[in-house]
């Protein structure tokens, strides 16, 4: 048995999740749609997707099981409750919705329909990922104290300035909603809920419309407190610091974890290594398990509901240039 999908949304990243389950035996994209249909002919005719006119086509065939969302952020929460409300299963690319009240909405329409809500944050399925998840809550570094973390692509530099990722109104607030959320979501996992975010926004050198410099410091409701960066216009790079009473743990890169703790001072750190995976796959082969009644998704609903509240403050943070509460 395998999930007959359809997803909406075929631009780069429509087409990276499409590429990533071509090997799969447990959910297959049969159909799509997208807001730029005569850019996906030849593309689908390729993949042997049935390119159809509009969400509304996939959300009323009775074959499709699931409908895979890889379009702009601002169209998500309607979308979902759509899906939701055909009575079909639904995955949704990052972030979730871009307020708390729109993902609310969004998560009492998936439980009204009693369907699976999948999130795609593809780093939360890597191995160091969850060896890090595993070394917080099982008291490794004993109480977690303050954290320290960066994530950056140079992405800004190379998009197209009619590409719907440059438009403030999908990405507010800099690389937050198409970056920064996978790393405030891998946080979200380790620590818990946020309590209180203060962020700044700025433009450095683009000469767009989007902030390229987001930086942000934090306190997590269990009273462990950090700051982290997202930058569009460097490097890329991916950074966890976590530090403990008992002593700290690094992700450095998707590969690598550094563990330090005080009673082993004296020594060096230790390095564990793990392999490279297809997080994507990874992430659309869960979702179809819990379609299929196996494991529940990794990612709670209430996770994404939150990870949508810390984006709004996030982005009325750097708006008023104060803190705000959640």
């Amino acid at each position: 048995m395998s999930v007959q999908a359809g997803i909406a949304g075929l631009g780069r990243w429509g087409r990276r999740l499409t590429e990533s389950i071509e090997t799969s035996s447990v959910i297959q994209f049969t159909a799509g749609c997208t807001g730029r249909r005569a850019h996906a002919v030849d593309y689908c005719s390729e993949k042997g997707i049935d390119l159809r006119d509009s969400l509304d086509d996939l959300l009323n065939d009775p074959v499709i099981d699931a409908i895979i969302l890889a379009t702009p952020h601002t169209q998500h929460a309607e979308q979902i409750i759509a899906s939701a409300k055909a009575g079909k299963h639904v995955f949704v690319e990052k972030p979730f919705t871009m307020s708390r009240e729109s993902a609310e909405r969004a998560a009492t329409a998936v439980l009204a329909a009693d369907v699976v809500c999948g999130l795609g944050h593809n780093r939360r399925f890597l191995p160091a990922m969850q060896r890090m998840r595993n070394i917080i809550s099982s008291g490794e570094i004993g109480t977690p104290l303050h954290v320290e973390a960066n994530i950056s692509v140079p992405s800004s530099l190379r998009e197209a300035e009619d590409n719907w990722r440059q438009d403030p109104i999908e990405s507010p607030a800099g690389g937050m909603t198409s970056l920064g959320v996978h790393m405030t979501d891998a946080l979200i996992s380790m620590l818990g809920p946020v309590a209180e975010v203060c962020a700044t926004s700025e433009k450095r050198i683009l000469i767009g419309p989007i902030d390229d410099v987001t930086f942000m410091t934090m306190r997590f409701a269990n009273g462990t407190t950090g700051y982290m960066s997202t930058i569009l216009s460097t490097a890329r790079i991916w950074f966890i610091r976590i530090m403990g009473s008992e002593g700290w743990a690094s992700m450095q890169g998707y590969q690598q974890i550094a563990v330090k703790r005080l009673d082993q001072d004296d020594g060096e750190e230790r390095l564990e290594t793990f392999e490279r995976v297809n997080s994507e796959k990874l992430e659309l082969e869960a979702f179809a398990d819990a379609i299929m009644g196996g494991s529940e998704y990794l990612i709670r609903l209430e996770e994404a509901v939150h990870g949508a509240e810390l984006l709004e403050a996030i982005v009325q943070s750097a708006i008023t240039r104060s803190s705000v509460m959640l």
